[in-house]
């Protein structure tokens, strides 16, 4: 594939707004699901699901030597946890949902009746003292729905366990930043599925097994991950997810590194992170002069790379990651140019693979 070659056409873009915009929090994530494996459907020969909803697009399922590349489903919410006598409602998160970002925004309620609109209330400025205003907390944030009591709210069809979601929207604005609430990690999902996309429209034809992965539960610890390798049982696993721009304002470079939206992929170097797989990325990243970045993690990356990597006795794991800025908010932003070339650098690297890759460092 070449460098100038388009990856993102107008069809793959629409899927991504598409995508995007449905809502599919922890533990409710099925009707995406249902949408990323329609539009992967011509791309893969097979499909496996799991109980909990993970679901992977196979090419070559007869295939003994296995490669997995995943991304994540789920998106971060909120459970609605106590309805007070006056009608107001407080929650708890399902995920890190961030409790700073939550006064006046929208919220969507999920009921088997459909969706509830509420927002997130806060005291007008005029009522709050300077120098003693309280800041949003987990115990202080409160949804209105606009109901006068908590049978109003019942009636609704709104009641403890609830799940909540943000209506916030795809965008694209000056020209190649992508923003909208759950690109963690529904951009995960829509990598993988443009490398299947282009193995596909490039007639290649790949020695070995590929599991086209889309995991749901990342957010309350890899639990999807955590699940399906134990069926696919893969010798080789790269994920994908997202990291920080740390270039915005307030973010300590001297903890978190230096990375940033516009300058491509991140690789990771974490103990989960097998070294020869890694330094087969990188090698590849160099050959096609596909842009990259470094990330060092201490002792775990938090992403599905530690689920796949200590599964199973073992497995050759990689992380490639997007790098985002605003993480867990409504404006999460990602570069094109980036999304473009982790795709790119996926692709590439299943290009090298070969079913007598044992990456064994006694070999």
């Amino acid at each position: 594939m070449g460098n100038n070659m388009k990856i993102l056409d107008k069809k793959a873009i629409d899927f991504f707004e598409n995508y995007l915009n449905n809502a599919a929090p922890t533990g409710y994530e099925s009707k995406g699901q249902k949408l990323w494996m329609e539009y992967i459907k011509p791309y893969v020969d097979t499909f496996i699901t799991d109980t909990y909803g993970t679901a992977v697009g196979v090419i070559n399922p007869e295939a003994e030597y296995r490669v997995v590349i995943e991304g994540h489903s789920d998106e971060i919410s909120w459970y609605v946890n106590y309805i007070t006598d006056e009608g107001l409602i407080y929650v708890i998160r399902n995920g890190g949902s961030d409790h700073q970002i939550a006064p006046s925004k929208w919220v969507n309620i999920h009921t088997k009746k459909g969706i509830v609109k509420g927002v997130f209330g806060w005291p007008a400025i005029h009522t709050r003292k300077t120098g003693k205003e309280n800041i949003p907390k987990l115990d202080n944030i409160f949804i209105d729905i606009g109901a006068k009591d908590k049978s109003e709210v019942e009636k609704l069809g709104v009641h403890v366990g609830c799940v909540i979601t943000y209506p916030d929207t795809f965008q694209i604005i000056n020209k190649n930043k992508f923003v909208c609430r759950a690109i963690d990690n529904r951009a995960g999902g829509f990598m993988i599925a443009q490398v299947a996309r282009l193995l596909k429209e490039n007639k290649i034809k790949l020695p070995f097994g590929l599991y086209v992965t889309n995991s749901v539960q990342e957010e309350v610890g890899l639990r999807g991950a955590e699940m399906i390798t134990q069926t696919l049982k893969p010798n080789v696993a790269i994920v994908t997810d997202v990291c920080h721009d740390t270039t915005t304002p307030m973010i300590n470079k001297n903890e978190e590194g230096l990375t940033q939206i516009g300058d491509g992929p991140v690789i990771s170097y974490a103990p989960a992170v097998h070294n020869l797989l890694r330094e087969r990325i990188i090698e590849t990243a160099e050959a096609k002069k596909i842009p990259f970045q470094r990330m060092a993690s201490s002792r775990y990356t938090g992403t599905d790379t530690d689920a796949f990597a200590y599964s199973n006795g073992g497995v050759a794991s990689a992380l490639i990651s997007l790098p985002l800025r605003y993480m867990h908010t409504t404006v999460e932003m990602v570069q094109k140019e980036d999304v473009e070339n982790v795709i790119r650098l996926i692709y590439e690297t299943l290009l090298t693979l070969k079913p007598t890759d044992t990456f064994n460092y006694f070999d």
